[in-house]
């Protein structure tokens, strides 16, 4: 039991073995207190446990959405501001759980987060095109004119081509984009090219994955399910 404990976060192997030993997990609603005990956590329906009365269940991976808020950094050693893992169980920094890609600190809204080296790599990778819709707030108040350049394409300083987005107009100072490739800064170099400041910028979807349908408050997060990893 103690190596299934390790590889879920909760410490050096002695440590879990004293975890057992001390009678803190529990499964089925019983004291598993014999380290020789043998489970197979990917049997049908998975294996739920206690530790220390804190339900858990068994997962070979952690994939998790998180409704990020202003001044987290998305860096496991962050230099200013609170680290994004500090909103998340301790258990997953020990798992080397990660942010897929970064939101600046300034930037609120939809973030994964995951220990599988294959699906940070899938996701973040700027040849896989992911597309992701941003929310941003101009200082100045949107026009259709700014619309048309960021769809016909703006030109950044250290890019060959310009960059086009998928964009509409929200309202007199919103504007929602999407773009694929996710170059540093895109969304706010794209508007300071055609002219605009963006005061505000929020994530609400990557992929078919949509913040909303998530219901997430502001710094919570949740396991996503297979049916919304597929949405990705």
């Amino acid at each position: 039991m103690e190596k299934i404990l390790q590889s879920q976060g909760f410490g050096t192997k002695k440590a879990c073995r004293y975890m057992v030993l001390d009678g803190l997990v529990e499964i089925d609603g019983e004291v598993m207190d014999d380290i020789r005990a043998e489970f197979d956590p990917m049997a049908q329906g998975g294996l739920h446990f206690t530790v220390d009365s804190e339900p858990w269940v068994y997962r070979e991976h952690v994939y998790v959405a998180l409704n990020k808020p202003a001044g987290v950094e998305c860096s496991r050693r962050p230099a200013v501001h609170r680290g994004v893992l500090s909103l998340l169980p301790d258990q997953f920094t020990l798992r080397d759980v990660q942010p897929v890609g970064r939101l600046d600190h300034d930037t609120t809204g939809l973030l994964l987060l995951s220990d599988d080296g294959g699906f940070i790599h899938a996701q973040s990778h700027p040849k896989r095109h992911v597309p992701k819709t941003y929310v941003a707030t101009t200082q100045d108040p949107v026009t259709p004119e700014l619309v048309a350049q960021l769809v016909a394409g703006v030109k950044l300083t250290d890019e060959p081509a310009p960059l086009a987005a998928r964009a509409c107009q929200l309202d007199s100072h919103r504007i929602e984009m999407t773009i694929d490739m996710g170059k540093y800064h895109q969304v706010k170099r794209m508007l300071a090219a055609a002219g605009h400041h963006c005061v505000a910028l929020r994530r609400t979807a990557i992929g078919g994955l949509r913040l909303e349908d998530l219901g997430l408050a502001e710094g919570k997060w949740c396991h996503l399910t297979a049916e919304q990893l597929a949405c990705l």
